[in-house]
């Protein structure tokens, strides 16, 4: 494998993508974009995917004049947790190390980002201590 440009690479995947030919709910053939995503990974490069939900529900189009709109994003967020569940099932099942997080709180279905993002900014700290420390040693 040659040498990649970028170390870290997001991809946008949208919800309307997931749906395939059917244009609503999923189509399994996700499985092409994890295929790259996989390829990608085994490079070194880590990749973050943010995951849309338009083939389930479109905040402003579905609940437009007839809900709130802020309910109506919470419902928008609900169809994204189902399908970053369905993106990371098939990355699981490729070998790929997946993790869904959210910035709701979801218990057992998800992380809650906010707090990864402190854990990850520890193990920099950390890390960066430990060169420090060997740089000075």
């Amino acid at each position: 494998m040659g040498e990649t440009t970028y170390k870290r690479v997001l991809l946008k995947v949208s919800g309307e993508a997931l749906a395939g030919e059917k244009r609503h709910g999923l189509d399994f053939g996700i499985s092409r974009v994890c295929d790259v995503i996989k390829e990608a990974a085994a490079m070194g490069v880590q990749v973050g995917v943010v995951v849309g939900a338009g083939n389930f529900w479109r905040g402003a189009k579905d609940g437009g004049g007839r809900m709130e709109r802020t309910r109506a994003d919470q419902m928008g967020m609900l169809g994204t947790v189902m399908n970053c569940l369905a993106v990371a099932e098939v990355l699981e099942q490729k070998g790929v190390d997946a993790r869904v997080q959210t910035a709701v709180e979801m218990g057992p279905v998800a992380e809650r980002y906010r707090k990864v993002v402190r854990k990850m900014q520890e193990n920099a700290r950390r890390k960066e201590r430990a060169k420090t420390e060997r740089a000075a040693g």
